[in-house]
């Protein structure tokens, strides 16, 4: 079936298929994803130092609208070719043949007041709130996050926008490394022993500015066969932001307070915590006139560790997205927002409509020293490691070969490391990391 699947799929990406729209208001469409990444060094601990991995992801969309309703459904197919036992390869690279989305949705119109708009949507969908830092649909990986259940959209005429949500997230099955390895096929399921809900709420400032406050809570149980930390999670988030334009200088600040309990493990009889822990992140940066469209920003993100003390301090990003802020996901994901302190540089241009590129600098500290350092698994109780993790240099580099249709992808990054992740007692001794994917994506 691999083989059938495989060769549709890249029919699909040279040739391409028109959506189909139909006069019921029926419309077809979907991308195809063809990707290859190579890491040689590895900074995650327990992990093999060289990994080779290819991956396709296929999606299919059907959307129908009629007045005020709106239908809609996707099939997702995420496959990866090349893994093997012990590179940590799991659900953010394969799920296939996934219905991730299945919804109705209605537009209320105004029943909230003159010029004020009001969507209910209900059913199996994506999420991205606010920043995209605590729920979101990844894109880069190959796998991404649904959700079911219900969401409001309001907006209102002076430029307000709320949404609120209660939905159970998918969790990705099936979810043993064989299976996976193997591209096994099995629905995602969703239920009540794990629970997201909240809202956030923006209003439009002068000059391109805008404020946003918002409110996440999770909750999460053990089921059969699948022990948890049992997180009772409440973030509390504020974001203020100017857009970027030309021959202007625009910023962006938010903070997350995260609270709540937490085991101190995964097993039943674990000690339960109190968590107290935050997030900040903060850029501003100027927009060049010209014809590169470049721009150049300052950045500093904090995401706190854990420390002694009977209190758990180790921020939880619970859905959020990784590569707008940090590094790619997938194989190369040992940065996140977790026990993490770096500034950074970062340029970004856009020399024409068919093509874009930025890079990046940060060097990296622990935010605490007796924590695992971010996303990697690599800890030192005792602090003695030192608390700089090192440079991490990335870059990313997209073309549009066919304008609309297919475009080339080239992501590189490099981690030089230092002391901490050369030292602590289960660092890998690899050397410096180095990793490079190129992707290929056709839209029809």
């Amino acid at each position: 079936m691999d083989r059938i699947f495989l060769f549709t799929s890249f029919t699909l990406l040279f040739v391409g298929a028109p959506s189909a729209l139909a006069e019921d208001g029926l419309s077809l469409s979907g991308n195809v994803r063809i990707r290859y990444e190579a890491l040689d060094g590895q900074a995650r601990a327990g992990l093999d130092d060289r990994i080779d991995l290819a991956s396709l992801r296929t999606v299919i969309a059907a959307d129908y609208r009629h007045g005020p309703i709106h239908l809609g459904a996707e099939l997702w197919d995420s496959r990866a070719w090349g893994g093997k036992p012990g590179e940590g390869i799991g659900t953010g690279e394969v799920n296939t043949l996934e219905p991730v989305q299945a919804y109705v949705a209605a537009d209320l119109g105004s029943v909230l007041g003159r010029d004020s708009k009001t969507a209910v949507q209900l059913g199996r969908f994506l999420l991205n709130l606010g920043s995209r830092r605590l729920v979101a649909a990844d894109d880069y990986r190959n796998t991404t996050n649904g959700y079911s259940g219900a969401r409001v959209d309001i907006a209102t005429a002076s430029g307000g926008t709320a949404t609120l949500i209660y939905v159970l997230p998918q969790m990705r099955r099936p979810d043993d490394e064989q299976s996976v390895l193997d591209n096994a096929v099995a629905i995602d399921r969703e239920s009540f022993d794990l629970r997201l809900w909240g809202g956030y709420a923006a209003q439009k400032l002068s000059r391109g500015s805008m404020i946003e406050l918002g409110y996440v809570g999770l909750a999460e149980r053990d089921a059969p066969g699948r022990p948890t930390r049992n997180r009772h999670l409440h973030s509390f988030s504020a974001r203020v932001m100017r857009d970027p334009a030309p021959a202007r200088f625009d910023y962006e600040v938010e903070g997350i307070w995260q609270m709540g309990r937490v085991r101190a493990s995964n097993a039943p009889a674990a000690a339960s915590l109190d968590v107290a822990a935050w997030f900040v992140h903060a850029d501003a940066g100027y927009s060049f006139p010209g014809a590169l469209k470049a721009r150049l920003s300052a950045e500093f993100d904090y995401a706190s560790g854990d420390r002694p003390g009977g209190r758990y301090g180790r921020f939880d990003t619970l859905f959020g997205m990784r590569r707008a802020d940090f590094v790619p996901a997938g194989i190369f994901a040992q940065t996140g927002r977790a026990n993490i302190l770096t500034p950074g540089l970062r340029i970004e241009m856009a020399p024409g409509k068919r093509l874009d590129l930025f890079g990046s600098w940060h060097p990296m500290w622990l935010a605490s020293r007796t924590d695992a350092f971010s996303t990697s698994g690599v800890r030192d109780a005792t602090g003695r490691s030192g608390r700089f993790a090192g440079h991490m240099v990335d870059g990313r580099l997209r073309w549009w070969a066919v304008p609309q249709r297919v475009r080339a992808e080239l992501n590189a990054s490099w981690l030089g490391k230092g002391r901490f992740l050369r030292d602590a007692p289960n660092a890998p001794r690899s050397g410096d990391v180095r990793y490079i994917s190129l992707a290929l994506t056709t839209t029809f």
